[in-house]
């Protein structure tokens, strides 16, 4: 991804919305206004008391023109958010000027602006907001009003005291920028892979529906070629067997009846009317899974069989599934990566028993590097370099860590449990498992759960 430019921050549509800044202002408003309130008359401190009061009334006034001029629901480009929260920032560090500087209390809350900016604003402008807080922050250690106190006495902190919050301002600054930006973006992270993996069901759930519009199409094309045969029959009873056009009417009559027969085989083989098209036993499952990466050089070899010391009929029975879409692609995801990392062979194990159907795909590859292995399964996570690729695929649309995440996401919509790990040593290699309960996984040929 390219850093984003100038022009780029301009245009960038921020996800702060104008209702969150406009309710968090009236807060500051009316923690300001108690705070004057307090202080100058709750215990008689003396301060510039009307400058204070000016500075609040700015910013209500402010509130009120933007509750005025936009939607509650509305965000926010990137540059009027900053502006407001440049605002928001002089506007408290006015106030801690009238108030004592980094002496008063509540010079802590220098923090807020940045705070919001980490959380809804590209980087740049965080650390602009940053640097303009912590500048403010050093000039008010110097540069300042005396903090109120009672009437003729003064109140001064240790330099090395004011030294120390000037410290923890700018240190709390850093902290919590970070924490936020790391979490917002996650979390956009986490939304944006959430929509992928909406996107790629869709497009695969369309794919499957195919066979429902193949017996639609049949059924409403049925009848119209039916005619065409009664019509063509009824011509070449009415005309002469030595008529020119004899011939052409005979291969018309013989074209339909085969459009017939392609769409009596289209309506056998659609998944909407025939059960056995619909399921299928796990090890055809797994065939067809496997069969488009078999060219790809690696040897792929697919196993199924009952577990050890399973026992009874119905248990040892292979299981069998339904054609989700989404389960094969899960499971096409996580035999293309083992295809790709593979130095020659690539073994899937299918075993069951009388709960679990356990799938083990297996790669003799270098494995899965350590700093990789903690965090996959999280999105935009990888170890794939850009532009490896095994099936040619354009190179942007990979090394972004989408793939696994997906197919985790989608086997685990099915019941299934997704872990991924090395094989142990001396062996080399990944071993992706996935594990279902029997019960959301097998399915007799009359569609009834075994």
């Amino acid at each position: 991804m390219r850093p984003m430019g100038l022009k780029s921050v301009e245009r960038y549509s921020s996800s702060l919305r104008i209702e969150t800044i406009v309710r968090l202002r009236w807060i500051a408003v009316v923690g300001q206004l108690a705070t004057v309130a307090i202080v100058y008359w709750g215990f008689g401190f003396d301060f510039p008391v009307i400058p204070c009061l000016m500075m609040i009334v700015l910013s209500a006034g402010l509130n009120i023109i933007l509750s005025v001029r936009f939607s509650a629901s509305e965000r926010l480009r990137s540059s009027f958010a900053s502006n407001m929260l440049v605002y928001d920032t002089i506007q408290l560090a006015a106030l801690l000027f009238l108030t004592g500087g980094l002496q008063n209390p509540f010079a802590f809350l220098m923090v807020v602006p940045v705070t919001v900016a980490a959380a809804t604003q590209p980087p740049q402008i965080t650390v602009s907001l940053g640097s303009l807080a912590g500048a403010i922050a050093t000039a008010l250690v110097f540069i300042r009003m005396p903090l109120p106190w009672y009437p003729g006495e003064s109140f001064e902190l240790p330099v090395t005291y004011v030294i120390g919050i000037w410290a923890a301002v700018i240190s709390s600054i850093i902290f919590l920028s970070l924490y936020c930006w790391r979490i917002a973006k996650e979390a956009q992270q986490m939304s944006d892979a959430l929509v992928a993996t909406e996107s790629i069901l869709a497009r695969e759930l369309r794919l499957s529906a195919l066979d429902g519009m193949a017996a639609a199409a049949a059924h409403e094309l049925g009848t119209p070629l039916a005619t065409i045969s009664v019509v063509t029959k009824e011509l070449l009873r009415a005309l002469p067997k030595d008529s020119s056009h004899a011939e052409d009417i005979a291969l018309l009559r013989s074209q339909a009846e085969r459009c017939q027969e392609i769409l009596t085989t289209l309506t056998r083989q659609s998944g909407e009317n025939d059960p056995m098209h619909a399921n299928a036993r796990l090890s055809v499952l797994l065939e067809e899974v496997v069969q488009p990466y078999r060219v790809l050089g690696p040897e792929i070899s697919i196993k199924a069989e009952p577990a050890r010391g399973s026992s009874g009929k119905a248990t040892r029975r292979e299981p069998v599934s339904p054609r989700n879409p989404a389960v094969l692609f899960g499971l096409g995801n996580l035999v293309e990566n083992a295809v790709d990392f593979a130095d020659s062979q690539v073994e899937i194990d299918a075993m069951w028993d009388k709960n679990r159907i356990r799938l083990s795909i297996v790669d003799d590859g270098p494995g899965i590097q350590p700093s990789v292995l903690m965090r996959l399964g999280e999105p935009y996570v990888t170890s794939r370099a850009a532009g490896q690729n095994g099936n040619g695929a354009n190179d942007e649309d990979f090394g972004l860590g989408l793939g696994f995440f997906i197919a985790k996401t989608l086997l685990e919509r099915s019941g299934a449990e997704v872990e991924l790990r090395n094989r142990h040593k001396p062996e080399s290699g990944a071993i992706a498992q996935v594990t279902w309960p029997r019960d959301a996984m097998d399915i007799d040929i009359t569609g009834v759960k075994a």
